[in-house]
């Protein structure tokens, strides 16, 4: 067993991988509050996007791009 197999010290590569993750995540999130922007929504149709989107960044980015997208469109 390597001695610092129990180390509670993170690594450097684990760390820039979480970090380029995060970048990912919030450049993605930017787009997607850009797109809710440029919709045809209403006004509380748009806030309430981007409230899902800051709140839940994730999960909200997915759902628009997946869903909001495509209830505009129609």
């Amino acid at each position: 067993m390597a001695p610092d197999a129990f180390s509670h010290k993170p690594k450097k590569e684990i760390i820039m991988g979480y970090s380029l993750v995060g970048l990912v995540v919030l450049i993605l999130d930017i787009l997607a509050i850009i797109s809710i922007l440029q919709s045809g929504l209403s006004t509380g149709g748009k806030a309430l996007w981007i409230l899902l989107v800051l709140v839940l960044p994730v999960i909200g980015m997915i759902l628009w791009f997946v869903i909001g997208q495509k209830k505009v469109a129609v």
